[in-house]
């Protein structure tokens, strides 16, 4: 913006002082609006006083000392002109005022600037195009300084002024200081005008009043018009914050299929590269019952360095594992991630996916590393786990002990107590077998 301002005053007081030497001589001239063609028969023409020739050598010298950046030298000429404001017209002193604001701006001193262009409105009879263009410079320096109520009377000032179409930009401008003094609505509206104005043009609306326009509709909670903004700045733009922003959006609004095949796109053009934005993805997977896809994105994102192998990631890669009935796979990823934990919530899972696979004596192990650790939620489940595993070791009594701790807690209860009896039937019946079979023996023996 301080570029523009400055090309903007630069010209301004070039284009005036050049006007002013043309009609030096005449006792009147007539000033046509700059920015916009205005017809004769449309608007009354100003009179515009004469900036006489001694004031306009003076005000050339301060300009020719502010082009060579000798500000203290311009600074004086301009000085030698105030001195004598009290025989100066309103033109006179609206450029002098016009020059001390240019040259207070490129010194980076705002608040003077605003107050020298301020000085420059308050004169009555100046051009309608040099009155349009400093009302422009102040609705951006009201801008800049936070003043944004300010910035929006400038700009409806200028568009008094104006005849014709309102430029995009001012739209532009005007749904800025809105959006920054918290009136959405009006933000919306004047940024919405801005961008199909530019596009009634046949041009590429600004990547910035994009950005503008989705930040007020997401504030406004218009998620529907956020999702239609975000979609124009992919297509126009193809940014890979743009493409992930999307699927977040889909997200929001329910769309969990736009979303997957959003992200999915996103991913294969390899815009995936923070660790967020691929765990995200790879939940999508989990959560649209994709979990081979899950796991194979997880290893890569582990394998390139870009996810961390923390409890989390490792964690959800064996429950992809598990999703996909890979639970051999499912086995050391999580035995790692029980590694890494405080707790032994996950030596608790492990030992119950052990006991899946009739891996019995590992499930006691891991079962008894998870008691160990402590801090369970459900401690009565791990010993159900061992009960279960010690049962189908037929270690009979080791079974009836766990359960009978099982037993003592309460979300365990009911199952612990229906296996001690499932596991004493099966006891009395392995035990009249294995008496049958030592009987057997016994009178094999004596014949």
């Amino acid at each position: 913006m301080k570029q523009s301002i400055t090309q903007s005053l630069l010209a301004c007081c070039s284009v005036m002082l050049l006007v002013s030497s043309i009609s030096l001589g005449s006792g009147m001239m007539f000033a046509a609006q700059a920015q916009t063609p205005t017809k004769a028969s449309d608007k009354a023409t100003r009179k515009v006083p004469t900036l006489r020739g001694k004031v306009y050598e003076q005000l050339s010298r301060a300009q020719s000392f502010a082009d060579n950046n000798q500000t203290t030298e311009a600074f004086a000429a301009l000085k030698e002109v105030e001195d004598k404001i009290s025989s100066m017209n309103s033109y006179e002193i609206a450029m002098l005022y016009n020059f001390y604001g240019f040259i207070y701006y490129n010194l980076e001193q705002a608040d003077n600037a605003l107050a020298a262009f301020k000085k420059v409105i308050e004169q009555e009879g100046i051009p309608e195009s040099f009155e349009q263009s400093t009302l422009f410079t102040l609705a951006q320096l009201s801008m800049m300084q936070g003043q944004y109520k300010d910035s929006i009377d400038y700009l409806n000032r200028w568009e008094s002024l104006n005849v014709g179409k309102v430029p995009a930009k001012n739209l532009f401008i005007k749904a800025q200081a809105y959006y920054q003094d918290k009136q959405y609505e009006k933000a919306g509206e004047f940024v919405s005008q801005a961008v199909a104005s530019k596009e009634a043009d046949g041009m590429i609306p600004d990547e910035g009043w994009l950005i503008l326009q989705r930040a007020i509709f997401y504030e406004l909670k218009q998620v529907e018009k956020v999702k239609d903004v975000l979609i124009k700045m992919v297509k126009l733009f193809n940014e890979p914050k743009y493409w992930i922003q999307l699927g977040g959006i889909y997200g929001e609004l329910g769309l969990e299929n736009h979303q997957l095949a959003v992200m999915e796109a996103a991913r294969q053009q390899g815009y995936l590269t923070k660790a967020s934005d691929i765990f995200n993805m790879v939940q999508l997977y989990y959560y649209h019952k994709a979990p081979y896809k899950c796991a194979d994105i997880m290893q890569q994102g582990m394998a390139e360095g870009v996810l961390e192998e923390n409890i989390r990631n490792l964690k959800f890669l064996g429950q992809c594992y598990q999703l996909a009935k890979e639970n051999n796979k499912a086995v050391p990823v999580m035995r790692a991630a029980a590694a890494l934990s405080s707790d032994g919530e996950l030596y608790a899972t492990l030992a119950q996916l052990l006991l899946n696979i009739e891996d019995y004596d590992s499930a006691i192990a891991n079962a008894d590393l998870a008691l160990a650790k402590g801090s369970l939620r459900n401690e009565g489940t791990v010993h159900l786990v061992l009960g279960m595993a010690y049962y189908n070791k037929r270690e009979f009594v080791k079974a009836m002990n766990q359960l009978a701790v099982a037993e003592q807690f309460t979300a365990s209860r009911k199952m612990a107590e229906q296996w001690q009896k499932f596991v004493e039937t099966e006891k009395r019946s392995y035990d009249r077998i294995q008496s049958d079979l030592a009987n057997e023996k016994l009178v094999a023996k004596s014949e």
